[in-house]
């Protein structure tokens, strides 16, 4: 017989009403922990891991898996405007509590926010909700906690802090100037490929130019060949822009919750030694997960997985119970 996954189809509200679409996973003799995942650059939640966010849920996780604002399934427009602090923001907001804003404020809608909306959930226990978040997402859901301090802990997932390489930058800086002023003209914003098939992109961004900008336009190559469902080999360019604005480094000594990084060693899109830095910058518990053998794509899947899973939820344990050192 065919597997049947436990999930269902959910979505909720963004503070403007924006709709996330994921997939959550519900433990049935809850309240239990639950887990915020965030994918990576462009990718959808079909892509990779599912297997991930059940190995979870059959460890005792609530677990919601989405996609971000504008990919796959979720409502935003323009289509595949990646903007990493908008993300952050949608991720987990300022508010503290839907049920209690609606009783003084009854226009506001059902849910507000992805962290919000977790934390209503029966099968939830609003106090041990913990970020988990690879590549892209992992630094998306970095940048959420240091601001809002609800989250019980955060993983990190092989964070991809570097995104423009100065050569590069002169030239896309005045191509984004260009689709701007084309857009103020009523025109509709260009589309790039993430990567092209020698692996580069305007900005230099995830190992662009060498074997990393391979790997990852062989993901989203594989991705479209796979028909993932509204999946789109394609982002706006502005995704450059707020990409180039972006400096996640900064907010590392901003996250008070207990942090853990899992790092591949033969990681060709973040390098390890960007990684370690940021991991040094946090000043809340913290642990390093190296991950031998591994690599930026390959690093929820195959040989070491299980172990990775294991040690990540025997962090969530400590971190959860307050004996984290």
């Amino acid at each position: 017989m065919p597997h049947l996954s436990p999930h269902r189809q959910v979505e909720c509200k963004t503070i403007d009403g924006t709709s996330i679409a994921g997939w959550l996973y519900t433990v049935d003799d809850g309240p239990a922990p639950a887990i915020i995942m965030s994918h990576g650059f462009n990718c959808v939640k079909e892509m990779t891991l599912p297997d991930v966010a059940e190995a979870f849920y059959k460890r005792g996780y609530n677990v919601f898996l989405y996609d971000a604002r504008s990919v796959g399934a979720s409502g935003g427009s323009p289509r595949n405007l990646l903007n990493p602090l908008q993300m952050a923001e949608d991720l987990s907001g300022w508010c503290c509590g839907a049920k209690a804003l609606k009783r003084t404020c009854p226009k506001l809608t059902d849910d507000i926010d992805i962290y919000t909306f977790v934390s209503e959930l029966q099968s939830v226990d609003a106090h041990r909700i913990v970020l988990w978040g690879m590549s892209f997402g992992g630094t998306v859901s970095a940048c959420s906690a240091a601001v809002d301090r609800r989250p019980k802990a955060v993983v990190m997932v092989c964070p991809l802090f570097s995104y423009v390489q100065p050569h590069k930058a002169d030239k896309a800086y005045a191509l984004l100037m260009k689709d701007r002023v084309s857009q103020l003209r009523k025109n509709e914003p260009l589309l790039v490929a993430p990567f092209t098939s020698q692996g580069d992109n305007p900005i230099g961004m995830g190992g662009a130019g060498g074997p990393g900008g391979i790997e990852a336009y062989n993901l989203m190559k594989a991705a479209s060949e796979s028909g993932h469902p509204d999946f789109r080999d394609r982002l706006t360019l502005q995704t450059y822009q707020k990409l180039a604005m972006f400096r996640p480094m900064e907010y590392m000594n901003m996250v008070k919750a207990p942090v853990m990084m899992i790092i591949p060693e033969l990681d060709d899109i973040s390098p390890v030694s960007e990684q370690r830095e940021a991991l040094s910058r946090v000043k809340s518990p913290k642990r390093e997960y190296f991950a031998k053998g591994k690599g930026h794509l390959n690093i929820a899947t195959g040989d070491g997985s299980t172990e990775m899973v294991a040690a990540t939820v025997d962090f969530l344990v400590a971190a959860l119970e307050g004996t984290l050192e």
